[in-house]
C-alpha cells in the first residue's frame, strides 16, 4: 500500500519535474506513478479547478487523463496506462509554477484538516467505486468546457476524492464519493 501523500507534497513534486520550458504530461505522470491514484487524478483535477482551467482545451485535456487514469483505478490496476499521444502533449513550465505556487497557501491548510483515518474506506472495493465515479466526471467535463469554468464542479469532486486518497482519509472519500455522485445527478438534470 502506498504512503500518504499531502496535497503540497503533491505541488512540490510537479514543480521538481517542470525543469524544461515545456512540461510534457507523461513526465508528470511518471514522476506521480509510484504514489498511487490518488496524486495522479489529484494533478489533472487542480489543474481544471484552478485558473488555468479556464484556457480553452485545458478542461477537457484534464478530463481525458482523469478518466483514463481514473477507469484503471477502478478496474484495480496497480498504475495506469496514459497513451503516447496525451503524454507528449505538453504544459508551459512558466503557467505549471504559477499554477502551483498560487495553489501551495491552500494545499498547506488543506493538509492540516487531512489525515490517515478510516484507511479501510481508500482500500478496494470503496476506492474502485470513487474511482469510477471519478471517471465519470473526468467525462463530464469535456461539454462542460463550453460553459466558462462549468467544468470546475466536476473538477472540485475529483479534487475531493483525490486528496481522500493522497491522504488516506477514508472520511473524505466517502464525502468525495457523495459530493461527486451528487453533482453528477445536478449536472444530468440540467
Amino acid at each position: 500500500m502506498n504512503d500518504a501523500m499531502s496535497v503540497h507534497d503533491v505541488l512540490q513534486r510537479l514543480q521538481q519535474e517542470a525543469e524544461a520550458d515545456n512540461v510534457a504530461v507523461g513526465t508528470l505522470v511518471d514522476a506521480l506513478n509510484s504514489r498511487g491514484f490518488g496524486p495522479l487524478l489529484l494533478a489533472p483535477a487542480l489543474i481544471a479547478l484552478l485558473p488555468t482551467g479556464g484556457i480553452p482545451g485545458v478542461p477537457s485535456l484534464c478530463g481525458v487523463l482523469i478518466f483514463l487514469i481514473a477507469i484503471q483505478g477502478s478496474m484495480g490496476d496497480r498504475s495506469p496506462w496514459v497513451p503516447q499521444r496525451l503524454r507528449r502533449l505538453t504544459v508551459s513550465r512558466e503557467r505549471l509554477i504559477s499554477a502551483t505556487e498560487r495553489a501551495k497557501p491552500v494545499a498547506r491548510r488543506l493538509d492540516r484538516w487531512f489525515r490517515p483515518r478510516l484507511t479501510v474506506l481508500t482500500q478496494a472495493p470503496v476506492s474502485q467505486v470513487v474511482a469510477l465515479l471519478c471517471a465519470v466526471s473526468g467525462l463530464a467535463m469535456i461539454p462542460l468546457e463550453l460553459l466558462p469554468f462549468a467544468s470546475s464542479i466536476p473538477a472540485l469532486a475529483v479534487t475531493l476524492a483525490a486528496i481522500g486518497m493522497s491522504t488516506r482519509d477514508g472520511a473524505m472519500v466517502v464525502l468525495a464519493g457523495l459530493a461527486i455522485a451528487g453533482g453528477a445527478s445536478v449536472l444530468t438534470l440540467i
